[in-house]
């Protein structure tokens, strides 16, 4: 968080979710594609059938899974759905009825929206929350309802097991929000205070200082004086008259 909060720049980020049991059909959902019951921030899809992906090994390419993206795949968010078990089929020769993983959602982001992913995961630490609530917000598969619109289509009730229930969705791109105290502290109490207090601990315990010394090797930047400047100087005096 301390590097985001410094301008750290996250230029990639994949979510992967593993359906271990088949819930998805990927030729199933390549369909509600082509027959546009797949309601998206982009309409673009590509749908590989098993071998098209991969050239080599052309004796084996009747055994290459079949492969499903949503978006375009120049934008910063876009989404892939292969049948992973081909996959280790051919890379490992894992027969497909022993195989763990059936299907695999990869979520892919870039630059901003990788920005805001890693801000929730590392804000609630809930790393299931943050992939579905990101594709609550840029996908859904619906069934045609004849005399409704578009928008008010049942959701299709194998998309609907996939994604569960009471999903919320997560934008990826907002206006810069200032910097917030409130923020910082939740990341530290979830990711660092387990840690500090296990190094409190050690040094009641051993007689060593490594809080202390870990505190007075810490180096502040400019943007973390001028934060306790503003969470210190009262309001009245940081107003330029």
């Amino acid at each position: 968080m301390d590097a985001l909060i410094d301008g750290g720049v996250m230029k990639r980020i994949d979510l992967a979710i593993n359906d271990h049991t088949g819930i998805l059909d990927i030729p199933e959902l390549a369909e509600k594609c082509r027959k546009r019951e797949y309601i998206g921030k982009s309409r673009s899809y590509k749908f590989y059938q098993s071998g098209e992906l991969i050239k080599h090994r052309e004796d084996d390419r009747e055994y290459m899974g079949r492969t499903l993206y949503l978006g375009s795949l120049k934008s910063d968010v876009y989404f892939c759905i292969y049948e992973k078990d081909y996959e280790q089929y051919v890379k490992l020769g894992t027969p497909l009825e022993e195989a763990d993983i059936i299907n695999r959602f990869e979520i892919r982001l870039r630059n901003e929206r990788a920005y805001y992913a890693v801000r929730d995961l590392l804000t609630y630490y809930d790393a299931e929350q943050t992939a579905f609530s990101i594709i609550n917000q840029y996908v859904r598969f619906v069934d045609e309802e004849a005399d409704k619109r578009k928008n008010d289509w049942k959701l299709n009730d194998r998309w609907a097991w996939f994604i569960g229930d009471n999903r919320q969705s997560l934008k990826l791109t907002t206006k810069p929000e200032p910097y917030t105290l409130d923020r910082t502290l939740r990341w530290v109490q979830r990711q660092v205070a387990p840690t500090l207090k296990m190094l409190k601990r050690i040094d009641k315990g051993n007689g060593t200082d490594y809080m202390k010394t870990i505190e007075q090797q810490a180096k502040l930047t400019e943007k973390h004086e001028m934060i306790i400047k503003q969470q210190t100087t009262p309001a009245k005096d940081l107003v330029e008259s």
